[in-house]
């Protein structure tokens, strides 16, 4: 549910960004016709103009969270990160102002035109997300990247039909109050700060992917670390003036919230218990367990995995899941991410893998209990019910 908030918050944050933001006036005016001679279906052509956009960005989710395991393999590779987290970066500086990014003339001139009845209005819809592509495309990139890891389809739908609604609530608001428009703020200063601050979002993302490439000593912190540049910057370095009086105030709640992310991030990792003690796979030691009456736990996992690095910072990281690691459960790591991956593709067929993350437990005398097999995140209580059931 928070994601799903984020989401829909950076959503509205797209409305203010240069591409968008002069559509509004186009938006307003075309509900505004329609308003003088149709006002009861007026809400019916707002529902369509939002369906339009959603249905366009909801099917790029859904077809990133299909490909995930296509995207999933492509990022095992340093190489592919590196380009994802360059592409991302080139795109945020392109945000603080290094370089322009703007929408053709055709397709600004093709977004004002008229068209009719409700068919019109969900044209208007579609027609505003390839507009707004070369401003929210970069927004848009970092969430692709990101569902596609994640491998869920509904998941995929839900995120970018929440940022959807994001997009098109402001201007369909608008549409339904056209006389609004005019205490809309002047685009000026105002743009420039919403500008970086959707840079640093994007920073955030390329953060995100590059970390499984850096030293296990720099990643923990790396989000932190931008977390803390993007609140100086926004919060007390950045000049930026508007000409409402709070707007000095929403600098400085911006730059605060940022600190404390940083500082939340950096207070887990430091007060981040042990994990539990994992064993490279190998035949030998599953052949020690079953002389041992020892029941195993396998997790095949992999760097660029979201759930797998989630499984990793909370449910591996909890006393009694730790204790029982090393007092009465083996615990086997098998790291896909590895450049020697493929010495694994037998246990991949053996154990029928499918994806990461993917929890296999076997029973003190080897065999599998697939009743208790695990494809995703589960919080440290239902893992450690299913770690005591196997003994």
């Amino acid at each position: 549910m928070w994601t799903l908030l984020g989401v829909f918050a950076g959503g509205l944050a797209l409305n203010l960004t240069p591409c968008v933001y002069p559509l509004i006036p186009i938006t307003v005016s075309y509900f505004s016709g329609r308003s003088t001679r149709d006002r009861s279906g007026l809400v019916g052509h707002g529902v369509c103009y939002i369906g339009g956009l959603a249905l366009t960005n909801s099917l790029l989710g859904v077809i990133a969270a299909l490909t995930g395991s296509l995207i999933g393999t492509m990022l095992q590779s340093p190489l592919v990160l590196t380009v994802i987290a360059t592409v991302l970066v080139a795109f945020a500086l392109s945000l603080f102002g290094f370089w322009e990014l703007r929408a053709p003339f055709w397709l600004t001139q093709a977004a004002s035109k008229s068209y009719p009845g409700f068919f019109g209005s969900f044209f208007m819809g579609v027609t505003l997300g390839i507009v707004a592509a070369p401003c929210i495309g970069p927004f848009v990139l970092g969430l692709l990247t990101w569902v596609a890891t994640l491998g869920d389809p509904l998941i995929g739908f839900l995120i970018f039909f929440t940022l959807s609604l994001g997009l098109g609530t402001p201007l369909f608001i608008l549409a339904m109050f056209s006389g609004q428009l005019a205490k809309l703020p002047k685009s000026g200063e105002l743009m420039n700060w919403i500008r970086r601050l959707m840079g640093w979002v994007l920073v955030g993302m390329a953060a995100y992917f590059v970390k499984p490439v850096l030293s296990t000593a720099i990643q923990p912190y790396l989000l932190a670390a931008v977390a803390m540049a993007a609140g100086i910057h926004l919060g007390w370095l950045d000049k930026t003036t508007a000409s409402f009086r709070v707007f000095p105030w929403i600098k400085t709640v911006a730059g605060t919230l940022c600190l404390v992310i940083s500082a939340v991030l950096i207070g887990n990792q430091v007060f981040m218990g042990p994990s539990v003690r994992w064993h490279p796979y190998s035949t030998q030691l599953l052949a020690d367990s079953v002389k041992k009456q020892k029941p195993v736990i396998i997790d095949f996992y992999a760097n660029w995995c979201a759930p797998c690095r989630k499984l990793d910072h909370i449910t591996f990281h909890h006393p009694d899941i730790v204790r029982l690691s090393h007092d009465d459960v083996i615990m086997v790591k098998v790291d896909l991410t590895r450049k020697d991956a493929r010495k694994y593709d037998h246990l991949l067929k053996e154990y029928d893998i499918k994806g990461v993350p993917t929890v296999v437990f076997l029973d003190a005398a080897g065999s599998e209990r697939t009743d208790l097999r695990l494809i995703d995140f589960v919080e440290p209580g239902e893992f450690l019910n299913r770690m005591v059931s196997l003994q």
